[in-house]
């Protein structure tokens, strides 16, 4: 931890430029996977923001919203594509997932909306902001009212972010579709959510979603497994890509 601490000093002292992610939601953004080996091991030019606010690589868990239930996330995996593109490039991961949160706890003003952008903001002292990940939708699965209006509400708190951090690409994920097979029926209406979330591509300006097909979950039919992560971040990566064909150029 000292040498990571030491390193963060380094990286505001020389003020190198950093392509920086902003990854917000609920739990499946955070991470539930499994920590393996792999998820230990650092990549190069690859870095994410601690609690703290300090920078340091970046090892699994990169989230700390629910330290009893940390794990790991698509972050990695989504840096990992976009490094071997561009290997000169510095990136920087902005942790600011909450598991368990509804759409409504990040309309702008609140506690979560304010922390994402304060984070932000404070990251982008050390580069500037690529683009915003999305995962959340789980929360709002269970009312049909909270569907009906979800793009609306969506769109206006990334309205309020663009404005903020700047007019950047967004991508959203797919809910896990294992849900629509939860004996527990605390999520009826995952299908139809689904639906309203590939929405979002076509009603906002570069915006890109992302399929979950095939992604299996870890064993709780809610939270993707550890492979399921990776390969979901890397199709966040490409998702990305169709957004920002200038990436290492």
């Amino acid at each position: 931890m000292i040498r990571f601490l030491l390193f963060a000093v380094s990286l505001a002292a020389f003020g190198q430029e950093m392509e920086l992610f902003l990854l917000i939601g609920q739990s499946n953004m955070a991470g539930r996977g499994v920590i393996e080996e792999q998820d230990k091991v650092p990549f190069p030019n690859i870095f994410t923001l601690t609690k703290e606010e300090t920078w340091v690589p970046a090892i699994e868990p990169i989230h700390f919203d629910r330290p009893d239930r940390l794990g790991t996330g698509l972050g990695r995996s989504f840096a990992k594509v976009l490094s071997d593109r561009a290997p000169g490039k510095k990136i920087g991961l902005i942790p600011a997932a909450m598991g368990g949160s509804a759409l409504d706890e990040w309309k702008p003003g609140g506690k979560l909306y304010s922390d994402a952008l304060r984070r932000a903001k404070t990251a982008m002292k050390n580069g500037r902001l690529r683009a915003i990940l999305w995962h959340q939708g789980e929360a709002d699965s269970g009312k049909l009212e909270l569907i009906r209006s979800y793009q609306e509400r969506w769109l206006a708190v990334m309205k309020s972010l663009r404005a903020e951090l700047g007019d950047v690409p967004i991508v959203v994920g797919e809910l896990g579709q294992f849900l629509y097979t939860r004996e527990k029926n605390d999520y009826p209406l995952a299908r139809l959510m689904n639906e309203q979330l590939a929405l979002l591509a076509a009603a906002g300006s570069r915006v890109a979603f992302v399929s979950s097909g095939g992604l299996v979950h870890k064993g709780d039919v809610l939270h993707f497994d550890s492979p399921s992560l990776r390969e979901f971040g890397r199709r966040y990566a490409h998702a990305y890509l169709m957004l920002d064909p200038g990436w290492g150029k």
